[in-house]
């Protein structure tokens, strides 16, 4: 007999088909994060994978990842194996391969690192110990860590993560009503002319023909759609002969929103191996152009956050240096 579906603690894995009405806790929430947080130790690709395939059905039929459960929903949940996570803690406890992570700030409700480029912040795609795994099996004791926020695996910078569940529902409120101030620094190729430039182009996501994720600019769409609205302000910060360095304020937090803007507009970010140029990426990372110093990654850098404390409601201004190997870059470049 199909049981009522909670979504108030992590799940163990299911070995069979299992059946559950949805309650009021779960009423509004869309599948794809219901997914997410009940199964927090399964990588994000083979929770869309289910989706994607039909095996994952609301009410007997299949859905999309956008939809949002409702009150009295029958929800079919597919058999789920793969690699418990307390398999992968103790692999990487006993290989000693725990990274030093740099603290920015630090307390009962908040933690913020200094994220390298070139590490996932979850597990999934290939990645099985992102940042979130290696910090929670850094810290057994604490009963509560989750993401307030996310950046790409090759973006280095300020991640904010929360301790407490009540921060964490404050942060996600202050996101959804664009109280948290971001500000990235971006390495592009070309010379930018304007010193301010609001950008808003709208996206959609797609899939390659071989299930990688991308996203592309919306044409004829604006700020009428605002499921696909993203709005970018990018600042000129420096310019070289062939590069430009931008401060880019993102007002909507879309996937790979910074990138994909500035690749439509002629400016792709150096390095971006999703949507730059490639030629230029592979000279760059093989010798360097131009007397610069070898750049083998993205140049994406979360430089700051602004947010109000979410249990002191005190203003946070948090701050990330370059990382070496992007500052190296400005310095063979000056």
């Amino acid at each position: 007999m199909p049981q009522t579906a909670s979504i108030s603690r992590t799940a163990s894995l299911p070995v069979s088909v299992t059946e559950e009405y949805i309650n009021e806790n779960g009423h509004n929430q869309r599948i794809d994060n219901f997914f997410l947080k009940r199964f927090k130790n399964v990588p994000k690709s083979h929770l869309y994978q289910l989706i994607r395939s039909g095996q994952v059905r609301v009410n007997g039929k299949r859905i999309d990842a956008s939809y949002r459960l409702q009150s009295g929903d029958l929800l079919r949940i597919p058999p789920i194996k793969v690699l418990d996570n307390k398999v992968q803690q103790q692999s990487v406890i006993a290989s000693n391969r725990f990274f030093a992570f740099t603290i920015i700030y630090e307390d009962d409700a908040l933690l913020v690192i200094d994220k390298p480029g070139g590490m996932a912040v979850h597990g999934g795609s290939g990645v099985s110990f992102g940042v979130i795994e290696q910090l929670r099996a850094q810290n057994p004791s604490w009963k509560f860590l989750e993401l307030v926020h996310r950046l790409d695996r090759e973006t280095s910078g300020v991640l904010l993560l929360a301790k407490k569940r009540s921060a964490l529902v404050e942060l996600h409120r202050q996101i959804r009503e664009g109280l948290i101030e971001k500000h990235y620094l971006a390495m592009v190729k070309g010379t930018w002319c304007n010193a301010r430039q609001h950008v808003k182009l709208a996206l959609d996501k797609f899939l390659t023909a071989t299930g990688e994720r991308r996203v592309a600019v919306a044409e004829n769409r604006g700020d009428g759609d605002k499921s696909k609205y993203a709005h970018t302000i990018f600042t000129l910060r420096k310019v070289w002969k062939n590069y430009s360095l931008l401060d880019a304020e993102i007002k909507t937090g879309r996937t790979h929103q910074i990138r994909v803007h500035l690749a439509y507009l002629g400016y792709p970010i150096i390095g971006d191996d999703k949507y730059g140029d490639f030629e230029l990426n592979k000279q760059l990372a093989k010798t360097g152009m131009s007397g610069s110093k070898k750049l083998s990654r993205m140049f994406l850098h979360a430089h700051s956050l602004q947010f109000i404390h979410p249990l002191s409601s005190e203003p946070i201004e948090l701050q990330s240096s370059l990382s070496n190997d992007l500052q190296n870059f400005i310095d063979n470049l000056d």
